[in-house]
């Protein structure tokens, strides 16, 4: 079995991280640490795993453990690193974007591969640390690499992109509480949201020169958890050249899928799925991506990079599904 720890354990992504652990087949749950609720019960916090797990939150650490997940905000992954050691055989999952950047760096002889399976598959199996990629970043990255694959994006691309209020983390703030995010919308870091730089660093490593502007406006939308992005960008080609594309990009893929139907969010919420679809307008090329942010976005996502560093299944503890209604 192997024996994961988790830290930052109070949050959203780690009760996700959480949730699926407790029912995968090859995994354990060693420790889960949060110094604000050490000697709390998990299920104190996360109130849905009454029943599921009689595990205690911690303010220790185990330097032992197999896998260990970064649940902590930006810039606290690193400071954590810094102060705690763990044994050369650890490997660990960053979920923020602590790691993301610049995939040469190395820091405290770890060096972190990006953990996007639909394109980094080979690299993430002999990876001993992931940088889990963002969840808008996920999104829209799942939009485009077919058509950086194909080196076809010669073009501005155009994003527009909503999340729920769980893309905010936990901790509530004046734009996330219930009743200022109810019947509301809102947009947010327009054109310079922080998922930018990896999104262009994904598509260099697929285009060969790539240098077109990405213009993206994230909005918040009154749901609570997914993301539905709307990606436009000229295409010379045509709409069945545009699904061949992606067919044949995603052929192997387990979670991405390219639907011939239009695309919406309750598809996919509560699964590790990316569901994609295209139309052609002109010469504009349209695809529509729809995720779970906590899933596919973070939690799940990490997961499916657990199990194929550890040789498993990718799909091991993920098999989910959507409720449509």
């Amino acid at each position: 079995m192997i024996k994961v720890g988790i830290v930052g354990g109070a949050g959203y992504t780690a009760g996700e991280l959480i949730r699926l652990l407790v029912n995968h087949s090859q995994a354990e749950l060693d420790f889960v640490y949060s110094t604000s609720n050490a000697g709390n019960y998990i299920y104190q916090v996360h109130q849905d795993l009454l029943g599921s797990i009689d595990l205690k939150f911690t303010d220790t650490i185990n330097e032992n453990v197999d896998v260990l997940f970064l649940c902590l905000g930006h810039g606290n992954s690193t400071a954590f690193l810094e102060n705690n050691s763990f044994s050369n055989s650890t490997k660990v999952i960053d979920l923020s974007n602590d790691f993301r950047l610049n995939a040469d760096d190395v820091f405290q002889g770890r060096k972190f591969v990006y953990g996007m399976p639909e394109s980094q598959k080979s690299e993430i199996e002999s990876a001993t640390n992931i940088a889990n990629p963002g969840c808008f970043a996920t999104a829209i990255q799942l939009a485009l690499l077919p058509l950086a694959k194909a080196s076809k994006i010669n073009d501005t691309v155009h994003v527009n992109a909503t999340t729920g209020s769980t893309g905010a983390g936990v901790s509530p703030m004046a734009t996330t509480h219930f009743s200022w995010r109810d019947n509301n919308f809102s947009v947010y870091k327009a054109f310079t949201h922080q998922h930018l730089g990896e999104i262009g660093e994904s598509l260099a490593e697929l285009q060969d020169g790539f240098n077109e502007e990405l213009l993206f406006i994230p909005n918040r939308g009154n749901f609570s958890r997914g993301i539905f992005a709307s990606i436009y960008l000229k295409f010379e080609d045509s709409i069945e050249k545009a699904f061949e594309l992606f067919e044949d990009f995603y052929k192997d893929a387990k979670f991405t899928h390219v639907s011939k139907s239009p695309i919406h969010l309750k598809q996919v919420v509560n699964t590790n799925n990316c569901f994609l679809h295209l139309q052609k307008h002109g010469n504009q090329l349209l695809i529509t991506s729809a995720i779970d942010n906590l899933l596919k976005g973070a939690s799940g996502q990490a997961i499916q990079n657990m199990n194929l560093m550890f040789g498993l299944n990718e799909t091991e503890g993920l098999k989910l599904k959507a409720n449509s209604f």
